[in-house]
């Protein structure tokens, strides 16, 4: 089964060219407590992304478009709450989906300002739900967690928090290797889909392993089950998500609430007129193994790939270069070029290696001699030797005579008693039989 999800599915992850932005205003909902004093809690940072940044990523232009058969007049219609609450209560799933005030408006943000973010959403999740079903199901978890990373990363396995949790499933890098995602300066396995979902429900079954309670779970998914625990603690041993509340941080005040819009709207689109985008299915793939450092380049030039197809099919490498030479490693290529790879293995393992693979394995040092800083600097150390040598070459010492003057010194030595005043620090004419004195 997860052989197949890997070739049906594995073509559409996305590029690694385009960070999602958030909106310039400040987002935020204000909702009003039993006792009508207002409270604002943030909304999860993905409701912020714009859709034509989401629309404009190689996945989404390549196998997704507006379904132009879809006749829904584009605005949305509002119910009655107990429409919501009995809509809420029929989806089948195991976890309790309540209905209050802050849970509407957030179903309000995704049928009204969001709907054609939802509407994107709902096209690339033909692409991502047989993943995230396929991981939950191995580790007997709800299905209906496979709508988690709609708040996460509004489904853009390269969305970056600003708090550097990235992915699909928003890991932040100590809980993604905890989980055993490979995160080094080549490599994050927090993109890559499959493997990052698969940590996302060993990480879910071990919350609730602590918890036991599903909105206190997708509560710690979000701010941690350290938060959890003290907002249990200062709520006086409360285990309910809903009584804990008010001692939660404001994002996560807004999570659960968010997480139950997410699966409402997900399911109940139609009745807000919202038109999925159309999908057609990606064309197969397949993976072959490298056991030696080639860069996506290589195999894209070599082998005629888009090299943002090739990007987009391996969204774990984050330089483009894959470290085969450390361990293994897999690379998905478009089941068309595999044969095409293993013809040309040679040729692509050599291509242009020495520009895309700098990495230099042995260095030679420069030897001193033929360093051009030390001729120069031997060279000013001759020189001053040089002058040295000359200035004890020119000078000269006599010593004075008994009964001596300095006129006749300086007349023996063709000079002049100034000048032997000056080489000498001579005041006057007093000097001293036996002691040498400077003549040039």
């Amino acid at each position: 089964m997860r052989k197949r999800l890997f070739i049906i599915i594995a073509s559409t992850i996305l590029c690694g060219n385009c960070v999602t932005q958030a909106q310039n205003e400040k987002e935020e909902i204000t909702v009003t407590d039993n006792e009508g004093k207002e409270e604002i809690i943030d909304v999860p940072e993905a409701m912020n992304y714009e859709v034509d940044s989401l629309l404009n990523l190689y996945y989404s232009k390549t196998y997704l478009q507006p379904d132009n058969d879809c006749n829904y007049k584009d605005e949305n219609v509002s119910y009655p709450k107990e429409v919501y609450i009995e809509r809420l209560s029929r989806l089948p799933n195991v976890m309790e989906m309540p209905y209050n005030d802050i849970v509407q408006k957030f179903i309000d943000r995704y049928t009204g300002r969001l709907r054609h973010s939802v509407s994107y959403m709902l096209g690339a999740s033909n692409f991502y739900t047989p993943i995230f079903e396929e991981a939950l199901e191995a580790y007997g978890l709800p299905l209906e967690l496979k709508y988690l990373p709609v708040i996460e990363s509004a489904l853009n396995p390269q969305a970056t928090s600003h708090a550097g949790a990235a992915g699909l499933w928003q890991f932040m890098v100590a809980t993604g290797k905890q989980y055993g995602l490979e995160i080094n300066s080549l490599i994050d396995e927090r993109r890559d889909p499959i493997k990052s979902s698969f940590a996302a429900a060993q990480y879910l079954k071990d919350l609730y392993k602590i918890f036991g309670d599903w909105n206190l779970v997708i509560a710690a998914y979000n701010c941690g089950p350290e938060n959890i625990n003290k907002a249990i603690h200062r709520s006086g041993g409360e285990a309910d998500y809903w009584k804990i509340y008010p001692y939660l941080p404001r994002e996560t005040r807004g999570y659960v609430p968010a997480f139950i819009a997410a699966n409402y709207v997900m399911n109940y689109y139609c009745e807000h007129n919202i038109c999925p985008m159309r999908t057609k299915l990606p064309a197969k793939t397949d993976t072959i193994m490298v056991s030696k450092d080639v860069h996506l380049k290589q195999i894209a030039e070599v082998c005629g790939i888009d090299i943002d197809e090739l990007r987009t099919l391996n969204p774990q490498y984050r330089r483009d270069i894959v470290n085969g030479s450390n361990k293994p490693s897999i690379v998905r290529l478009p089941a068309t070029a595999t044969n095409t790879f293993i013809a040309n293995e040679d040729s692509i393992f050599n291509y242009k290696t020495e520009t895309l693979l700098t990495r230099r394995s042995l260095v030679e040092v420069a030897s001193s001699t033929n360093s051009s800083y030390t001729n120069k600097s031997s060279a000013k150390k001759k020189t001053y030797s040089r002058k040295k040598r000359s200035r004890r070459s020119r000078v000269k010492r006599v010593t004075i005579r008994k009964g001596d003057t300095l006129s006749e010194i300086a007349e023996r030595n063709h000079t002049t008693v100034k000048k032997l005043r000056q080489l000498n620090g001579i005041k006057g004419n007093n000097i001293r039989a036996g002691k040498k004195i400077r003549v040039r």
